[in-house]
């Protein structure tokens, strides 16, 4: 079987061999009516947002609305899967989160294989979860918090916003790293996990930052580690997991797709684009407000950034045998 960064390659190289009038007719035309981005959680969050920042700047750019449709459930699958139906032309994008490189394997049947059916347009920007606890967990630091959980195995209940979110698989990676046993307590979202840690019913959750900023700063909560390679500038004083646990990071990731066989010149077009707002001072500056650092990438590496991320929450996913509830 081939791995996922094979096939972005196959597909990339295949969009490139389409006809060169062809091409040049879409790309010239390109947008003249308006452009969905399909968002497969619901208004208000942190995808929500960032989609309709970069939405609002290529309607500027581009003189088309690039307007936001909102279609939750199954785990952003029910919206992958309506830009996987939709017309290889460019006005059907998919607004990509860590949630399809997790779903490809989490999954075990879907009408759609993320990695052949949809083609990377542009990174967006990447954030930190929060490893987060009750204050009181006698841990200050993440070692002392590896050598209490060693000594309390299976007594340290973790919490997520469900089974298979980017909160659960952070947690799931650093008990394979760190060589804990901590109990899996599934919530149905972010809200309720961050309700039950606040009052002692769990002990640990490797949370979404901007939501549990508050908290910290307030004492009520704990902030032992933020998950990503480098610290956040929100929290600079919070050193990152990997200091303490070397090789370890995980983060929630927002990019754009769209459906296999659009055309490279499209796909180009719109990489120009995102990668211009991405170096505008007040896109930078919104993103850092939430909590989110930008990712430039072009096509073929934010292909190759989601081939390595697909491959990475696969091997977690099998070493702690999940499936989707």
């Amino acid at each position: 079987m081939q791995l996922p960064r094979r096939h972005f390659l196959r597909l990339a190289t295949g969009a490139a061999t389409l006809p060169a009038v062809s091409q040049s007719a879409w790309s010239q035309a390109y947008p003249s009516r308006p452009v969905r981005i399909m968002v497969g959680f619901a208004a208000g969050g942190p995808a929500d947002v960032l989609a309709r920042l970069i939405g609002q700047w290529l309607s500027e750019r581009l003189g088309q609305p690039f307007v936001v449709e909102n279609r939750p459930g199954a785990g952003t699958n029910i919206a992958t899967e309506a830009v996987v139906k939709a017309a290889a032309d460019g006005y059907t994008l998919l607004f990509i989160t860590a949630a399809n490189s997790i779903n490809a394997t989490l999954y075990g049947s879907l009408n759609f294989n993320f990695i052949r059916d949809i083609v990377p347009i542009a990174g967006l920007g990447r954030e930190p979860n929060v490893m987060l606890l009750h204050p009181a967990v006698p841990a200050k630091t993440v070692p002392e918090f590896i050598a209490h959980a060693k000594a309390s195995p299976g007594q340290i209940a973790m919490a997520s916003g469900g089974t298979g979110a980017p909160s659960h698989l952070s947690g799931e990676m650093f008990k394979m790293m760190a060589g804990v046993n901590m109990v899996h307590v599934p919530y149905r979202g972010a809200a309720p996990a961050m309700t039950d840690l606040l009052a002692g019913q769990v002990h640990v959750y490797f949370g979404p930052l901007l939501t549990s900023i508050e908290h910290i700063k307030a004492g009520r909560l704990r902030a032992l580690a933020v998950t990503t390679l480098t610290r956040s500038k929100i929290l600079p004083d919070v050193p990152t997991v990997g200091e303490f646990v070397p090789g370890y990071e995980a983060s929630q990731s927002y990019g754009l797709g769209t459906p296999k066989g659009t055309p490279a010149e499209i796909v180009a077009k719109l990489n120009h684009n995102v990668a211009t707002a991405l170096a505008d001072g007040k896109i930078t500056s919104r993103f850092a407000e939430l909590g989110t650092t930008v990712l430039p990438l072009s096509p073929g590496d934010y292909g190759r950034f989601i081939a390595d991320e697909t491959e990475k929450w696969a091997k977690v996913i099998r070493a702690a045998n999940l499936r989707a509830e």
